[in-house]
Formats: structure tokens, sequence, C-alpha cells
């Protein structure tokens, strides 16, 4: 069975950095599409970054591009996300996504398009 399981999430203080990851079981990662999204209450489910599981692929929200880095191990099936420079706009509920199209991310698709998600991970920035 395909399934997400994500750690990393914390406090923070502002300036600072985490590393979210999130490690795949039940298929390979580098047949799938990758996603990063993140939500604040009373907001929609923001993408903030993704990859191309085959081919390494990457895309970046503006809003993070040069301070959040994703990337990915193949032999411990695991995505990751390393945020640097934390503010208080980037306090939000972290999710990481899966999607059987491998093309997803190049195509830039919503959080609809992805088809696994792990359980979330609350990032809280704080002085």
């Amino acid at each position: 069975q395909v399934q997400l399981v994500e750690s990393g999430g914390g406090l923070v203080q502002p300036g600072g950095s985490l590393k979210l990851s999130c490690a795949a079981s039940g298929f390979a990662l580098n047949t799938y599409a990758w996603g990063w999204f993140r939500q604040a209450p009373g907001k929609e489910r923001e993408a903030v970054s993704c990859i191309n599981g085959r081919d390494g692929s990457t895309y970046y929200v503006p809003g993070v591009k040069g301070r959040f880095t994703i990337s990915r191990d193949n032999a411990r099936n695991t995505v990751y996300l390393q945020m640097n420079s934390l503010g208080p706009e980037d306090a939000d509920v972290y999710s990481c996504a899966a999607e059987p199209d491998l093309w997803a991310c190049n195509k830039r698709t919503n959080e609809r398009a992805y088809s696994y998600w792990g359980q979330g991970n609350q990032v809280t920035v704080s002085a």
C-alpha cells in the first residue's frame, strides 16, 4: 500500500532552518512526481516545490526560490525539503504528496492532481 510518512517539522527562530523528510513505502520514488505543499488557516493550500522523481527536474514558487531546496534520495526512498531563512510567512502546515504521473511537476499541476499525501507537518516560526 502506498504510504508517505513525514518528519522534521517544529519550532524555529526567524532566520533559522528546518529540513522536512517524506519517506515513501509501497512504490518507487523515481517512478512518481513529488510535491511539497503548505496551508495556513483560512487559506488555500499552496504548492511550494516539486520534483520529477526520475530526471530530478524541480520547480519552486517565486516566494521560496533561493531559500528552499527540494531533493531526493533514491536509496532511502525519501524526498526532502531544506528550508532556510525562515520567516513568519513560512509558518504553515507542510504536506508532501506523490503522483504516478511522472510529469505532474513539469506540468505545474495543482494539489488535486496528486494522488497520495502525507499526514502533514507543522512548521512554526517564532522569536
